[in-house]
């Protein structure tokens, strides 16, 4: 994987998230921690050959080493997740624009968080060029139209959805700090296993657990399809990106999601994009291109 370069395998990433829709929907009765808790449990078994390769490194890892292992697994395994799920569920899954327009700011956090804890360094350039592509990514998301309806539900989902994006984006720099000091097989496999962790001592205190007796085979098939797809698989090669890229970079590369699924859903379903998609598509491409040819520290 050293030879591929980390700007393409976030990107690739990032395409492998937008499947994750599709993988999910025959999940909808089950429980989402039930979910969270057996794709993480499933990993963290695959990656363990890791941990265990990694053991003398993690031994020595300092205060501030685990506080960000345990921030991307609590925060962005669990947490990010569920505030996101809570912020759909009162729009009902219907109204979803103000959720996934509060979302999307995810970057903007990353990079005001990665200039901060990181130090890293943000020229006038990269500035212009990440603006560019949250505006192609709003743009490739939403067309010409952007309608909500503000009431007391909605604001509460506007709440839950910048919860999100702020786990999210604080997670991609926290990321970044624990692999400073650990290959990106290792940090992987630690969040894989602190997020089981956690999501195990849930389910068994509200007795949820005995529900895994109760999935069916086709259940099953789309939980393993997601580990090693949008799940596990798709995490171990982020984070090998990341590893080698700047945190602030990695967040606008990680647009390359709502573009990917757009065209999905065009081969799955026919759903064609317009023009102001077509415009957007362009802009965000351009910009992770021109992205991808700056120099910079990792």
């Amino acid at each position: 994987m050293k030879k591929i370069p980390p700007s393409l395998a976030v990107i690739f990433a990032a395409l492998l998230w937008s499947i994750d829709g599709f993988l999910r929907q025959e999940l909808n009765t089950v429980p989402s921690i039930l979910i969270v808790s057996l794709e993480h449990s499933i990993g963290a078994i695959i990656f363990l050959p890791f941990l265990v390769k990694s053991w003398k490194s993690i031994k020595a890892l300092g205060q501030r080493e685990w506080v960000s292992i345990l921030w991307i697994a609590i925060f962005g395994g669990i947490l990010g997740t569920f505030f996101y799920t809570k912020a759909l569920g009162y729009v009902n899954y219907i109204n979803l624009s103000v959720v996934v327009l509060l979302q999307k700011l995810q970057p903007v956090f990353a990079i005001a968080l990665s200039s901060i804890i990181l130090k890293e360094k943000l020229s006038n350039k990269f500035i212009s060029l990440s603006l560019s592509a949250i505006i192609g990514a709003y743009l490739v998301t939403f067309g010409s139209t952007l309608e909500f309806e503000w009431n007391d539900k909605t604001i509460i989902a506007s709440l839950l959805a910048l919860l999100s994006a702020f786990c999210w984006g604080s997670s991609t720099v926290l990321g970044k700090h624990a692999l400073k000091s650990l290959p990106f097989e290792a940090v992987t496999s630690l969040r894989l296993t602190v997020t089981a962790f956690f999501t195990l001592v849930v389910l068994f205190a509200t007795a949820e657990f005995s529900m895994v007796l109760e999935l069916k085979s086709v259940q099953w098939q789309k939980i393993l399809m997601i580990v090693f797809s949008s799940g596990s698989i798709a995490l171990a090669i982020y984070y090998y990106g990341l590893q080698n890229l700047p945190a602030s970079h990695t967040t606008i590369y990680e647009l390359a999601w709502p573009l990917s699924a757009l065209l999905l859903d065009w081969a799955v379903r026919g759903q064609l994009l317009n023009a102001t998609q077509l415009l957007g598509a362009l802009i965000l491409l351009v910009s992770m291109i021109v992205l991808s040819n700056e120099n910079y520290d990792s």
